[in-house]
């Protein structure tokens, strides 16, 4: 067992290889076990783990105390023993059997006659990559995945086997079906299966369908906001809930944190006090009591009406102002930036799931996507915090084009000089495709990024992603992660974008320019071109 190298995965994570499975998890459970100083969150992936850190200097510091770590003396009795039952009449069950040379019936008896280590979580809460004890049933994923996989499909894909938490697309061949509830917030720990646990599965005839429980009514009194119309999209955000990327939840929270903490700065409350976050404009609420606002972010016209319907006066952005009871605040659409994020003295006070009031569009955690009637209750307003006075906006966008900042790595070594060179000699234009998940962007000038042919035709395992990161899929058009992004991914990482440039980032409209720009991760100082290849490196311990 050894620790192989460190890369740099921007500014604030460190991305560690190591040399195989028990590596990976003894590692990951020796960090858990002992944090390093301000760690945030560990993940363990197939042959890495990605460690997250609260600021860049922290993550300078732990390099040294990363290549330290004594994997020869993590304990190793923290694993469990889970059994999961499984009806063996998958849809693909007879070509796995046609791919392995085993049959439908030789299937069963290799996934059922092996014992399956919980290797990583990823893709959805609840979904664990699990390991088996010899290669039988190494299957390649689908050619096309399907566009909705039932849940508590058992599937094979690669070297790998998973349950499928929640209906979700994927491209794994589907060989059973399950009751276990991989994913239940009701429980402890939520995740029936986490990293180091050793997992059977046992054959059985029929299953039994569970049905779910009835949602808990909500408040229906009290101060509040009633959306009058949620826009193209409004959800409720505060500061997200990172540290749970081992069960395949995201950080989440708002995905420009600046303007988030400027409106609520303005209201009086905490700077992580959830607030609405509205895309391109369209969002109307209507005051239950007398209410105190104000809207950061993208620069929307601000139009307030009375109980009849009527104009009653316009706001100012970047301002505390009052809603009175009845009235109604109406936002327009963005002239300049795409989110704009509304607060409201007391914070909207709607239940927290796993520590956060944050909406996950990845895992579907946390409240709904606002629609016409939802009533957002009001906390109570802080007692010894004054309302703030008008400030300057936050927002750093041109109105044309973004410059954004990236660090290398960590995976740019999958990528020759031509490839960095189209990277950064070329604007990117944002696709209307763009969500919480990730920006989209197609090259201006027509340049793909291209792999290096040395790294070969295989794809690389998968390992943790930051937000920031710039995932390059097969077509070569990057994909830049926002707070919603997935705990892992599969595609190389070519550069990271430094997360001080991240609220400009999530401002970016659809046709915007984007040009990036190398800089130095440790003083995050532009880099001449003949340098960006020093910096980038894998260091060994």
């Amino acid at each position: 067992m050894s620790l192989t190298g460190i890369r740099r995965a921007g500014p604030r994570a460190l991305l560690v290889e190591l040399s195989d499975l028990p590596s990976v998890l003894a590692f990951h459970s020796r960090l858990l076990a002992e944090p390093l100083p301000g760690q945030l969150d560990v993940v363990a992936a197939a042959a890495t783990v990605l460690v997250k850190f609260g600021t860049h200097a922290e993550a300078l510091a732990a390099r040294t105390a990363v290549g330290q770590v004594d994997l020869d003396a993590v304990p190793r009795d923290s694993s469990r023993d889970v059994t999961i039952e499984v009806v063996y009449d998958g849809e693909d069950l007879a070509e796995v059997g046609m791919l392995t040379g085993l049959g439908p019936d030789g299937v069963v008896a290799a996934h059922t006659g092996q014992l399956w280590t919980a290797a990583f979580g990823g893709f959805a809460p609840g979904f664990t990559y699990l390991l088996g004890e010899n290669h039988s049933l190494d299957v390649p994923r689908r050619s096309s995945p399907r566009t909705a996989v039932p849940a508590g499909s058992v599937a094979l894909g690669g070297t790998f086997s998973a349950v499928y938490p929640r209906q979700s697309p994927g491209g794994w061949q589907l060989i059973g079906r399950t009751t276990a509830v991989l994913w239940d917030l009701e429980r402890e720990s939520p995740a029936l299966v986490r990293p180091g646990d050793r997992v059977r599965y046992v054959a059985v005839r029929e299953a039994i369908a569970l049905t779910p429980a009835p949602p808990a009514g909500g408040e229906d009194t009290g101060p509040a906001l009633v959306v009058d119309s949620p826009g193209l999209q409004s959800l409720v955000q505060d500061r997200g809930r990172p540290g749970l990327g081992d069960l395949g939840v995201s950080a989440a929270g708002a995905v420009d944190e600046q303007s988030t903490r400027q409106a609520n700065r303005l209201v009086g409350n905490e700077a992580g006090a959830a607030v609405i976050e509205n895309v391109l404009g369209g969002l109307s609420v209507r005051a239950v009591g007398d209410q105190v606002l104000a809207v950061a972010g993208a620069v929307v016209p601000l139009e307030i009406r009375d109980a009849s319907g009527a104009p009653a006066r316009c706001a100012a952005m970047c301002a505390p102002f009052a809603l009175l009871d009845g009235e109604t605040l109406s936002l327009g659409e963005p002239t300049l930036g795409a989110r704009s994020y509304l607060a409201v003295r007391g914070g909207i006070d709607v239940h927290p799931v796993l520590g956060s009031r944050s909406s996950d569009s990845m895992s579907g955690i946390g409240p709904a996507p606002l629609s016409v009637g939802t009533r957002l209750p009001v906390g109570r307003a802080p007692l010894f915090q004054m309302v703030g006075a008008p400030e300057e906006s936050t927002l750093r966008l041109g109105v044309a084009s973004a410059e954004l900042r990236i660090t290398l790595g960590p995976r740019d070594d999958w990528f020759d000089s031509r490839a960095l060179e189209a990277l950064t000699g070329q604007d990117w234009i944002t696709s209307e495709q763009s969500n919480r998940i990730g920006v989209r962007l197609r090259p201006a000038g027509n340049r793909a990024l291209e792999r290096n042919l040395d790294c070969g035709a295989g794809e690389l395992p998968s390992e943790g992603t930051v937000a920031g990161a710039l995932q390059v899929p097969p077509s070569g058009h990057p994909v830049l992660f926002l707070a919603d992004h997935p705990v892992t991914g599969g595609y190389p990482v070519i550069a990271v974008v430094v997360p001080e440039d991240l609220p400009t980032a999530a401002q970016l409209p659809p046709g915007h320019r984007v040009l990036f720009t190398i800089v130095d991760p440790a003083t995050l100082e532009p880099l001449e071109p003949a340098a960006t290849g020093a910096v980038s490196e894998g260091t060994q311990p």
